[in-house]
């Protein structure tokens, strides 16, 4: 009897030391994981840089590998004030392949922290605004003919807009081997979510006269209506520029590409 109480101790304790030899090798992972949070401020919103930033963004199937989508998108970041705080307003249009899938997007967002106040989105003549606050989003009541007026959402938590993914990754404290959850939410749509961004490294991008711009390579994947998706993104260690993205779906890819600033400057000559 004694002996059979000694075995049963000692098969514990190797099971409790297993354990915590397990629990030892799980706790670098966790350490690496940083939740942006709006009331941590953890975005560096120093190195937003104003102005007007320019893609060009083009989609390829396998199926049609002679056949490329394209889309032209203008970002502008200006810093002003609302109710004496200082903002950020940011003016988005994308061009398409024709006027139908022109598209506008205005967003406002506190410069301290990011925090989003307001968005509108206009695509087909119909316009989407909602003003946005920590604890819940609402149709914008002095917006004419807003489409989304019934429209309202409470938060558990305040969260980031997932419209201004290019600048949010932008502010990220980007480091070797780090993984950041984002609470991010999409205007109008299914309630916020954390999603994970994972720097799996860096890479070197050439760019025009042959020059290097060392960029970490940030990576997210899910599933959406069933089917995978990956995204990776690359921004510039130096300069915290977004230059790139690539992302794989269902047999097809996007890519984002950063144009030169010498690209001409659209919303002057074609956008009222």
């Amino acid at each position: 009897m004694k002996t059979d109480c000694c075995s049963i101790i000692k098969i514990i304790l190797t099971s409790l030391a297993l354990l915590w030899q397990l629990l030892g090798n799980l706790r670098p992972v966790w350490a690496q994981t940083d939740t942006i949070r709006l009331n941590d401020k953890r975005l560096m919103t120093q190195v937003l840089q104003p102005g007007n930033k320019q893609y060009l963004v083009y989609f390829q199937n396998v199926k049609s590998k002679k056949n490329l989508r394209f889309w032209f998108w203008l970002r502008n970041i200006e810093v002003g004030t609302k109710n004496n705080e200082k903002v950020f307003t940011i003016s988005q249009n994308w061009f398409g392949s024709d006027s139908t899938s022109f598209r506008q997007v205005y967003s406002v967002n506190k410069v301290a922290d990011f925090a989003p106040l307001y968005h509108a989105e206009t695509m087909g003549g119909k316009t989407k605004a909602y003003n946005w606050d920590t604890d819940k989003i609402t149709a914008a009541d002095t917006v004419k003919d807003n489409v989304a007026k019934n429209f309202s959402l409470d938060f558990k938590q305040p969260n980031f807009n997932w419209n201004l993914d290019i600048e949010t990754f932008e502010m990220l404290p980007l480091a070797s081997g780090k993984t950041f959850a984002i609470n991010f939410y999409d205007a109008g749509l299914e309630p916020p979510m954390y999603v994970l961004y994972k720097v799996t490294g860096d890479e070197v991008l050439t760019t025009l006269n042959n020059d290097k711009v060392d960029c970490w390579k940030l990576f997210t994947e899910s599933d959406y209506q069933g089917k995978h998706y990956t995204e990776t993104y690359w921004i510039s260690k130096k300069a915290h520029e977004f230059l790139k993205e690539e992302d794989a779906f269902d047999g097809g890819y996007r890519y984002k590409i950063k144009l030169l600033a010498a690209a001409p400057d659209l919303l002057k000559r074609f956008v009222k």
